[in-house]
């Protein structure tokens, strides 16, 4: 896809824009800060509720005259208060959303727009691929961040446990299922409510017949070829679910505390080679290790040291009876072996004695040193089974950072244990069951609870037993299992694996070439893919997608080759996975193993819930009609690097040989706007759902409809985490309000259009070409912006151009023409041509992002919308995206640099005005007559050509919202002596211009209240200009009705 390039256009109102062109739009915030607090609050127009405002420098009195005339209200004068062409729109300033927004969900549902929008596609289809929801309870604000990106992008497309024991396998998956598919139910509901549009009547769940059997395919395909394998090898293990889990099932809470110790190891012997060095120290010569899990000591098989370290031999020394008392710390308690007499001589890593002399209280001198490599082979006793044992070389994962610089090796607890455990033929001892108790292989701590009473006894009993320096509690992160929220334990089990290493290089090569949004996602995954080990795809559960293995009863050998696998996956296609529990054996084999079926029983392992969604790929794009693989794009948060986004990969590279996405879009999680994790305990949770419909106090949550959501999921930089909160909220609901209102101003003023009233472009005032040129910009960009996933860049266009820029300059100058300029004239007409193409424009490119908004805008349209083939679009999304125009985009350079002028001169005038009217010269700036000089010629001539300017809408007093203009061609005292207020400026910094206020020449126009020469000139119209003269002259006298 494209890079995103710098907004193309360029002349904003200097007034509005001053502030944030200080900072950079593409500064990114850390923790999703809100980009749209670069923009300062008090340049946003400060309409009234009741109707779009004209500036405070703009005399309002005609407009608000008619106003009251029209409500009933008594008026002293004012007869040409009907001539008057107000806004009128049955479009409301208040958005209603708790009402309006399900009406317009169920004018959607009651015409199948999404059906229409779908079948109307004559393009090609872009696939964006959803993950299988885990339905487990109802949505959070994450959820709501997800869907909302991934409809936000869909749019724009369209437009371009206690019973569990007692419970039989077929119950507890029926209960499963149950519970899942009303989750998903609810889920769905709370979807729609957000706004998202899908086929909600055909979505895909994991525990769909054919689900399950492209499932089984995949993991067919991927045994036939090698990648799958049975092994023992320790892995995460739940006790309180009882099952394996993978790494994207964990999670790491804070605040957990392990119970660590420095234990010892006593050598009895030591290599020849050593040349019988450590003599003199036996045998009272120890190795000091240190461990975060007690319960594993009694399946240690060696201690582990690394070969580039030095090690030394320390004599413990006792610090005198204070020091040790001052030293130590209450949560530290000293073990026995320290209070003997006769202390042993330890061996623990050279550059750790100082730290570990303050950390143990005593006097630790170095006797010897020598090498890692040069203490392997050395031989401890093991201090509960007695057993020798040896020291080993390890990895780098034997550091100085903690510890002592010597690990307890348990290949049958540990990934990196069990790795040094094959390079040197340790037993691989896990004596732990399903439960998390000891089992009898641990002697005397048979039954007990590793994580609770068995950890404790273990501890006891190396204190007993002179083989305990210290015990201390340890904060560090340690997994707990996501369903349980409980700890977990590394143990050695019978599972069944994945072989990544049989095709990570593959799988490394093709993470290259998938487009990463933000670009460092790809380092994250690259990180996690090269450095996993095998993927552990078994659990031991009763619900899921079964492993459709046979053991032998006798060999325990598994039974599983391309036959048997297609027979299953051929039976669970057309009865789902409930029948791998309800069937017999000799039914689940295919014929040529039936007489041998008695052999046999079936496995009662299932599938990773990872591997059920990492086939989703498979499942849907690989066999839905209009789909196709690879998909278009994955959008799913930084957790899924992981989870879904690796699974994926994995299973699609191993079975297709290419990645199943071709990008991938990774958002941050989702915290307070203080950027603090929510949680109950903190009472700073933000649900969706009130965010929508409003909490149970109204006045302190109040509902703020589904559009104002989805416009703070576009206000924030996803890539990052974001924050949400009641502030944020009432930020992002004041912006809803003014686009609102600037949509209605738009609606209101085109009520009596008709496309036969368009003014051809080359016909249309300079200004509403230039007006023109900035809307076509704007639209490219936000264009871009979509097509990048950059949504908050098209947020700060909208507040920016829509909200700010729009109000602030076009329509406060428009206001003039349009209420006062009569009804029919081509300055009216001309401006009703650029505020159809805006109105147009802004609520298609608005519509991916708040539909809710743009449906109802689009329904109270005062005219139809006619598309290139003829066809009516009844609704926004039967529309398209607007249609580049390239004559808009050929406005000349030369005349953009000069409205760039114009509006910086502006901003200099109304200084200048203010003056005035705080001096009581002037009231509105209508009461003015402005003067200007400046010795740059061309720009004289210029601004003399828009005080004489044939067209009304181009003259330069219109322009200042003031009655005249003059530019005087000289500082002569005798054309300046008398202006009462003036100042002068540089614009563009370089170029002077002398500013003057005085006092408008002439008579106060009764209808559009400016000053003019000409009141009084015309008998039948005694008080009117001669502008209001002709409007009034050739207008009937309709009773026009201010909107409600």
């Amino acid at each position: 896809m494209a890079v995103l390039s710098t907004s193309p256009y360029r002349v904003l109102s200097k007034r509005t824009c001053s502030s944030f062109r200080k900072n950079s739009l593409s500064s990114f915030h850390p923790k999703g800060s809100y980009l749209f607090t670069l923009f300062n609050m008090k340049h946003y127009s400060n309409y009234s509720s009741d109707e779009f405002n004209s500036s405070k420098r703009r005399s309002r009195g005609p407009v608000m005259a008619a106003k009251k005339a029209a409500e009933g209200g008594k008026q002293e004068d004012g007869k040409y208060k009907h001539t008057v062409d107000l806004p009128k729109t049955t479009f409301g300033m208040r958005a209603n959303s708790l009402v309006r927004e399900p009406e317009l969900h169920k004018i959607w549902d009651d015409n199948e727009v999404f059906k229409r929008v779908v079948d109307k596609n004559s393009g090609g289809n872009f696939i964006l691929h959803d993950g299988p929801p885990y339905a487990n309870g109802d949505l959070h604000m994450g959820h709501a961040l997800n869907k909302i990106l991934k409809d936000m992008i869909n749019r724009y497309k369209s437009l371009d446990e206690t019973t569990r024991k007692d419970l039989t396998p077929i119950k507890l998956r029926a209960k499963a299922a149950k519970f899942a598919k009303g989750t998903v139910k609810t889920q769905m509901e709370s979807f729609k409510r957000y706004g998202v549009w899908a086929d909600w009547d055909n979505p895909y769940l994991t525990l769909d017949p054919e689900y399950e059997a492209a499932q089984i395919e995949v993991f067919g395909q991927m045994a036939i070829q090698g990648y799958i394998y049975r092994g023992r090898k320790p892995v995460h293990w739940s006790p309180s679910s009882r099952t394996a889990l993978a790494e994207a099932e964990l999670e790491y809470p804070e605040g957990h505390v392990s119970r660590s110790i420095y234990a010892i190891f006593r050598l009895v012997t030591a290599p020849p080679v050593l040349g019988g060095i450590l003599n003199e120290y036996l045998p009272n010569l120890c190795l000091a290790i240190w461990t975060t899990t007690p319960w594993t000591i009694p399946a240690n098989a060696a201690v582990a040291v690394n070969a580039k370290l030095q090690y030394a031999i320390v004599e413990v020394q006792t610090l005198s009876e204070d020091a040790s008392l001052s030293a130590g710390s209450k949560k530290r308690q000293l073990r026995n072996v320290l209070k003997e007499k006769k202390k042993p001589f330890l061996i623990v890593a050279l550059d750790l004695v100082p730290t570990l002399e303050a950390k143990w209280s005593v006097k630790l001198v170095v006797r010897k040193t020598l090498s890692g490599s040069d203490i392997e082979n050395c031989r401890y006793i093991h201090p509960i089974s007695n057993k020798e044992c040896p020291v080993v070389v390890g990895g780098d994962y034997i550091t100085t950072e903690s510890g002592t610089g010597l690990v307890h090796t348990a290949p049958g607890h540990g990934q990196e244990d069990y790795v040094t455990g094959l390079k040197y033929g340790l037993p691989i001892l896990s004596p732990v069951d399903d439960d998390g108790k000891f089992t009898e292989e641990a002697g005397q701590f048979n039954g007990l609870d590793v994580l609770a009473d068995g950890n404790v006894a273990v501890v006891k009993y190396l204190d007993e037993n002179l083989s305990l320096i210290m015990e201390e509690p340890y904060a560090h992160k340690y997994p707990y299992d996501w369903r349980t929220k409980k700890p977990t334990i590394f143990r050695a089990t019978e599972q069944w694996f994945a072989s990544v290493e049989g095709f990570r290089q593959s799988a490394m090569d093709a993470i290259g070439h998938v487009k990463w949004i933000p670009a460092q996602a790809e380092n994250r995954i690259s990180a996690m893919t090269s450095s996993r080990s095998d993927w552990c795809i078994s659990r031991q559960r009763t619900w899921g997608v079964p492993i459709p293995v046979f053991y032998h009863v006798q060999t325990k050998e598994p039974l599983m080759n391309e036959e048997t696998i297609d027979h299953i996956k051929s039976i669970i296609a057309q009865k789902g996975s409930d029948a791998w529990w309800y069937m017999k054996v000799e039914d689940l084999l295919p014929g040529k193993y039936r007489d041998k079926a008695s052999e046999y029983v079936k496995g009662t392992d299932t599938m990773d819930v990872w591997f059920d969604s990492g086939s989703s790929w498979a499942a849907v794009l690989g066999r839905r009609n209009g789909l196709s693989f690879p998909a278009d794009l994955y959008v799913e948060g930084t957790d899924q690097h992981r989870g879904w986004f690796q699974s994926s990969l994995l299973t699609s590279i191993a079975t297709k040989g290419q990645a199943p996405y071709s990008s991938v879009i990774t958002h941050g999680f989702v915290l307070d706007e203080k950027g603090l994790k929510m949680s109950k305990s903190l009472g700073n949770v933000v649900d969706p759902q009130s965010v929508i419909v409003g909490g149970k106090n109204q006045k302190e949550a109040p509902g703020y409809g589904a559009d104002v959501l989805r416009l703070w999921v576009s206000s924030v930089d996803y890539t990052g985490d974001v924050m949400i909160g009641p502030q944020v909220l009432r930020q992002m609901s004041d912006i809803y309000r003014k686009l609102r209102g600037t949509l209605r101003y738009l609606l209101g003023n085109l009520h009596d259009w008709h496309a036969d009233n368009a003014v051809p472009y080359h016909d249309l005032p300079m200004i509403d070409r230039h007006a023109l040129f900035q809307l076509e910009n704007v639209v490219t960009s936000i264009r871009e912006s979509y097509e990048n996933y950059q949504f908050f860049k098209i947020f700060q266009v909208i507040q920016r151009f829509v909200i700010v820029d729009l109000s602030n300059f076009y329509f406060d100058v428009a206001k003039d023409r349009l209420y006062v300029g009569g009804t029919t004239s081509s300055t009216r007409r001309s401006c009703q041509t650029v505020l159809e193409a805006h109105l147009l424009s802004i609520v298609r490119v608005i519509a991916p992002i708040l539909p809710h908004l743009a449906e109802d805008v689009w329904q109270n349209l005062p005219f139809k919308y006619t598309k290139e083939d003829g066809s009516i679009a009844e609704f926004v999304f039967e529309s398209s995206w607007p249609a580049s125009n390239k004559t808009r985009l050929s406005f000349p350079a030369e005349e953009v640099d000069f409205w760039e002028k114009i509006l910086e001169l502006r901003t200099e005038v109304n200084k200048v005005l203010e003056v005035a009217r705080t001096g009581k010269l002037i009231g509105s700036s209508l009461e003015a007559k402005v003067y200007l000089h400046t010795s740059d010629a061309r720009l004289a001539s210029r601004l003399r050509e828009m005080c004489e300017a044939n067209n009304d809408a181009d003259t330069l007093h219109r322009i200042f919202i003031t009655s005249q203009a003059e530019i005087l061609p000289s500082m002569e005292n005798e054309l300046t002596g008398n202006v009462p207020h003036t100042g002068e400026c540089l614009i563009q910094g370089k170029t002077k211009v002398w500013i003057g206020v005085s006092r408008a020449e002439g008579g106060k126009c009764e209808r559009c209240w400016n000053f003019s020469l000409q009141v009084g000139s015309f008998s039948e119209h005694p008080t009117l200009c001669s502008r209001c003269y002709n409007a009034v002259s050739v207008q009937h006298f309709p009773a026009v009705a201010m909107a409600t």
